[in-house]
Parts: C-alpha cells; sequence; structure tokens
C-alpha cells in the first residue's frame, strides 16, 4: 500500500470541499471495497478523507410517506430495520444475499452504491483493463467472460455491477442525494446514477469530482410481493451471474431489474408491460439487443428462468 495522508471530515460540505481541494483524494467509511483495491494498488488515492463521523447514519420518515436513508446507514441495519422488512422487502433480501454478514457490519449504503464494477481482469495488475488504465484495452473481450455482461456493454468493457443492493434500488425507483464541493446539492434518480461504459467505463456514475452522496430515498411503498432471488456459482458470498429482483402486484403487473447482466441495474420498463404474459415475454423485452460471448450466452435463457421462478414464487 501506498502511503497517503489522511483527515476526518467534520461535515458533508467540507468533505466535499477537501476532495477538489486535494490532489487524488477519495472519501473513506467501510472501505470494505477501497482498502481491498488499495493493497493491490490497483486504487492509489494520495489523501483519505474518513466521512464516519458525519450525521448520516439515520434511516427516517418522509412527509410522503417514503424513507430517507443516511449515507452512512451500515447495510446490517438497513436490511433489519422494521419499515424496510415491512414495506421494502425486496431491499431487506438483496441486502442478505449480498454478503457475509461481516461485512454488512461495515459496508455503508453509499459505499455498497459506489463499489467499483469489475472483473477479475481488472484485479490482474498484468491485464490490459480500461477501468483501470484508461485506453489499454480490454482483456476479458477475447478472454474467458463467463461472469460478464450481456447487454449494455462497449468495446471498451464487459464487466458488471456486483451490486445487489443498487438492483433492489432500481426497482423501487430510489433517488440519490448529494453536495457538491461548492455546497450545492442535487438529486439523482437511480436509473441515471450508474452509468453504462460506452468509451468511459472508468466513470462509473454520474457523480461529479469531490461530489458526496449524503443520502437516498425511497418513495412511498407501494405494496406487492417483493422477491429476490440471486443465482451465482457458489451458495454464499459471491456475485450473481443473473439476479433478479421484482415486486409483484396481484394482478400480475410489477417492476424487474436484474443484476449480473450489464454494467449497472438492468430495468427496462416498457419490458414490465409483459409481466402477465409470463417469464419468456418479460426476457425478449428486457434483453432486446443483448450480444453475449459464447462463454455466457447461458445467462439469457437463466434470466428467463429466474424470471419464471420470481413470478411463481411471487404468485405463492
Amino acid at each position: 500500500m501506498k502511503p497517503f495522508t489522511y483527515e476526518r471530515a467534520t461535515s458533508p460540505a467540507e468533505a466535499a470541499a477537501s476532495a477538489v481541494r486535494v490532489v487524488d483524494a477519495k472519501f473513506i467509511a467501510g472501505g470494505t471495497n477501497l482498502l481491498d483495491l488499495m493493497k493491490l494498488q490497483i486504487e492509489t488515492p494520495k489523501h483519505l478523507i474518513d466521512v464516519n463521523g458525519l450525521s448520516l447514519d439515520r434511516i427516517e420518515p418522509l412527509s410522503d410517506g417514503g424513507l430517507r436513508i443516511g449515507a452512512l446507514v451500515r447495510n446490517t441495519d438497513l436490511a433489519a430495520d422494521q419499515r424496510i422488512r415491512r414495506d421494502y422487502a425486496l431491499l431487506t433480501r438483496a441486502l442478505v444475499a449480498g454478503a457475509s454478514g461481516q461485512l454488512r457490519n461495515k459496508a455503508t449504503t453509499a459505499g455498497n452504491l459506489l463499489q467499483r464494477t469489475r472483473c477479475p481482469y481488472f484485479y490482474d495488475i498484468n491485464q490490459p483493463c480500461n477501468k483501470r488504465q484508461p485506453g489499454s484495452g480490454c482483456a476479458a473481450i477475447g478472454g474467458v467472460s463467463r461472469q460478464h455482461a450481456v447487454i449494455g456493454s462497449s468495446d471498451a468493457c464487459i464487466a458488471t455491477n456486483p451490486s445487489d443492493m443498487a438492483v433492489a434500488m432500481r426497482a423501487l425507483d430510489a433517488v440519490v442525494e448529494t453536495v457538491r464541493p461548492d455546497g450545492v446539492t442535487r438529486v439523482i434518480p437511480i436509473a441515471d446514477f450508474h452509468r453504462l461504459p460506452g468509451d468511459t467505463p472508468h466513470q462509473e456514475t454520474a457523480l461529479a469530482p469531490g461530489e458526496l452522496i449524503t443520502a437516498v430515498t425511497l418513495p412511498k411503498p407501494v405494496g406487492g410481493t417483493h422477491v429476490y432471488r440471486k443465482v451465482r456459482d457458489r451458495a454464499s458470498y459471491a456475485f450473481a451471474l443473473v439476479s433478479v429482483g421484482a415486486i409483484v402486484q396481484k394482478d400480475g403487473s410489477g417492476r424487474i431489474a436484474v443484476g449480473g447482466v450489464a454494467h449497472k441495474p438492468w430495468r427496462v420498463e416498457a419490458a414490465e408491460a409483459a409481466m402477465p404474459r409470463g417469464p419468456k415475454a418479460v426476457a425478449e423485452r428486457l434483453l432486446s439487443g443483448a450480444k453475449p460471448t459464447k462463454d455466457n450466452s447461458f445467462k439469457l435463457t437463466l434470466v428467463e428462468r429466474t424470471l419464471g421462478a420470481v413470478l411463481a414464487e411471487a404468485k405463492g
């Protein structure tokens, strides 16, 4: 690990201002992703801004019936909150599927959304990776690509977003609140928060330099049956080959978001109109334009079958 300087921020605005005042600065809270990457020298920040002391660790009700989740709420506390379990059960199920208890105790809401979209080649510093070094190439293209994206990818990157929580947030229409270095706040719909790779796969979110997440808000509950199903290579603590988060109403309508298939949580609202017609109809619209590799074309079938299992579970 390379040397770095360190400070403890006392306010969100101060933290954001520090992030642009010092070159190559990074925020740190739980550190479950950042510290691993620093040890591998994939991330080499020269300055760390500790935001753990900020008062961003509460879950508060909103006047419209929704909830405001502070950026520093730990994944364990979020999953266990009675309001989340009752009204946003999809989120609890996704969080519990996402990692070990030890990681959930440290990982934060904002950190979960900000974990790097990555693949095994990203970790191998002897291989080219446009995420690590823009313009160097993508070793996964033409390499072993079983785990990689089947849709929304580009000639620069075919990695998939690893966050289970983000899939649930996408289905729930969450909104990300931030503060910029100049103190101006803004809100970003979760649909616009994560970016597709295009020619700049190293730019993974819509955040500007120094912009700090302060909270994530959930709209008024929509009811229905909440199901999260994750298909992976081993029984626990692995990224999804395919995951499906769904909210299904009694009339068969609802919302569906999919993980493990793209550079961001994948949701196509037009595909949800086909839910009463079954998983095949949904999958056809959801994955229209897919470009799988020879190694991961099985994901197209796996999405359809996982959708079928989720819809069957929702119907009881």
